[in-house]
């Protein structure tokens, strides 16, 4: 009796493992089995998917381009009048310290300027030139922001 009792409780593992093993060989028959036409239909649905999520990479890259680009231009507007402002408080120094101070913001000016004109003339041309571009925008960005700084700070001691 111990052999039929061995018998029956491997018979029901064995009869799960093949209904699994069955079902598992059903299955790679049915999805290898696709026909043709299937496999074209599945594949432009990729090509579709792809574009779409190209076209939503594309739009956040022009998004942030132009998010960057009014920044930029709030901060060239700010040192824009920074400069003006500067202009009006040197009036009453001394000549000679006032031509000094006229000579620096001139350079200054002509600096925000050029940053400007680099800032509209940016054509969105790839992430990694967009990357360069936007490292080394900024960095002269903070460098004329420095420099305005500095010069404002050094005329009220």
């Amino acid at each position: 009796m111990s052999t039929i009792k061995s018998k029956r409780s491997i018979l029901p593992i064995v009869g799960w493992v093949g209904v699994a093993i069955i079902l598992l060989i059903a299955a790679a028959l049915l999805t290898s089995c696709s026909s043709p036409s299937q496999k074209l239909e599945a594949a432009q649905e990729n090509v579709k998917d792809a574009n779409k999520d190209l076209d939503k990479a594309n739009e956040a890259y022009l998004d942030e381009i132009e998010a960057y680009r009014k920044e930029s231009a709030a901060k060239i507007s700010a040192n824009d009048k920074s400069i003006t402002a500067f202009n009006a408080r040197i009036e009453n120094e001394k000549k000679e310290v006032r031509d000094e101070y006229k000579k620096k913001i001139a350079e200054l000016e002509q600096k925000n300027t050029d940053v400007k004109k680099r800032l509209d003339g940016y054509k969105a041309d790839g992430k990694d030139n967009w990357a360069n571009f936007k490292a080394e925008f900024s960095r002269d960005m903070d460098a004329l922001g420095k420099a305005l700084k500095d010069l404002t700070v050094s005329n009220t001691k």
